[in-house]
């Protein structure tokens, strides 16, 4: 597939819905110790006493889960002009890094709520951590490609294609 100068309307659009899904999990995730805790002495299954948390957290995997398929039938633009083969070493791992924390923490959250397990509840949280220092990480990178070195990262991400 040939190198693109900027990614498509449709990824740019799942691109910032999955990050404000993700915002908004991590910010409606307090208290969820509780709601497991009460899941797990009530019996509760499925659906019942699902919380936003919840809610948002099946919305980010679906979310991913479309966007993992647009990008392998759609691609992703090139190197940005200048990197150097670390740079583009660096970009690769940290993209898979982010696409298996964005798969792996509502999977874990999800399989906390469903089998009734603090354990996996408290490795959801850990990993839910992770993703956040990660996409924080990932967001200052921009921010220093498009500032520092001028090189167009952030305008890849948000002016479409053509």
């Amino acid at each position: 597939m040939p190198a693109r100068p900027a990614y498509s309307r449709l990824q740019i659009a799942l691109h910032w819905l999955v990050a404000i899904l993700i915002a908004a999990a991590w910010l409606t995730h307090e208290g969820m110790g509780r709601a497991l805790e009460t899941r797990i002495e009530t019996g509760a299954s499925g659906f019942e006493g699902n919380t936003p948390h919840v809610w948002l957290g099946i919305a980010v995997f679906v979310a991913v889960l479309i966007r993992i398929v647009v990008r392998r039938v759609q691609g992703a633009p090139g190197p940005l002009p200048g990197a150097t083969p670390l740079m583009e070493k660096a970009a690769t791992w940290g993209h898979r890094l982010l696409y298996l924390l964005m798969v792996l923490t509502p999977a874990l959250g999800a399989l906390a709520w469903n089998a009734h397990s603090e354990a996996v509840g408290e490795l959801h949280e850990t990993v839910g951590s992770a993703l956040m220092l990660v996409a924080l990480g990932h967001a200052l990178v921009a921010l220093w490609h498009q500032y520092v070195k001028k090189d167009g990262s952030l305008t890849r991400i948000t002016r479409p294609q053509g």
